[in-house]
């Protein structure tokens, strides 16, 4: 039973970047003090409130992605946040800014228990599926929408976005038909002229 424990918490870690949730050492049996046991024996390492990762895991470029999507679970223990705006920005080599705080998109009924940390910038919204790439593990909203996001909350330069449109272009994360497909809302079509602007 504890070899079988053991083998399927590594692969749940193994597919979050050696992180994992108490919940999910839970459902495997592992009760509070067998998790007490593990940090103490140094074969867990606390990360966050309810946040574990396997310490022989070398930690992946970005830990603090895989730790504050972790922290956007729900209920059901499944996160919900994607990350967003100069975030995904950033992620996505689309920008020289690096920015101080971590956005992070959730549902408009996405709620915790506990004080959101300083460091994470929430902004309630649904994201499509479509909209979602995998970057570093974690989903990170697609380069259209995430400078579409940008745009309308004015948190960049226009002229920075308009390189990043083109750019994301130039590297093939924007493709024609996602501009073509995204030109049939008036109001992203409307936005979609201004970036064009200066580029013809």
């Amino acid at each position: 039973m504890q070899r079988t424990s053991s083998r399927d918490l590594y692969q749940i870690a193994e597919a979050q970047s050696g992180y994992f949730t108490t919940k999910q050492a839970a459902h495997l049996g592992y009760t509070a003090s067998k998790r007490n046991y593990h940090v103490g024996a140094g074969n867990w390492v606390r990360e966050h409130r309810g946040i574990y990762r396997l310490a022989l895991f070398l930690s992946p470029p970005r830990p603090d992605l895989i730790l504050w999507w972790l922290w956007s679970r729900g209920r059901s223990d499944s996160p919900q946040g994607v990350f967003s705006h100069r975030t995904a920005l950033a992620l996505d080599e689309l920008t020289d800014v690096n920015p101080a705080r971590i956005d992070l998109t959730v549902p408009p009924t996405f709620r915790k228990g506990s004080e959101i940390p300083p460091v994470l910038r929430l902004h309630f919204a649904e994201v499509a599926a479509s909209d979602i790439e995998v970057v570093e593990n974690v989903p990170v909203t697609t380069a259209l929408r995430t400078i579409l996001d940008v745009w309308r909350e004015q948190s960049l330069q226009e002229s920075s976005l308009r390189d990043a449109f083109q750019d994301a272009r130039r590297l093939g994360k924007l493709t024609t038909g996602q501009v073509a497909k995204a030109r049939k809302n008036p109001g992203v079509a409307q936005i979609i002229e201004s970036l064009e602007q200066g580029h013809r």
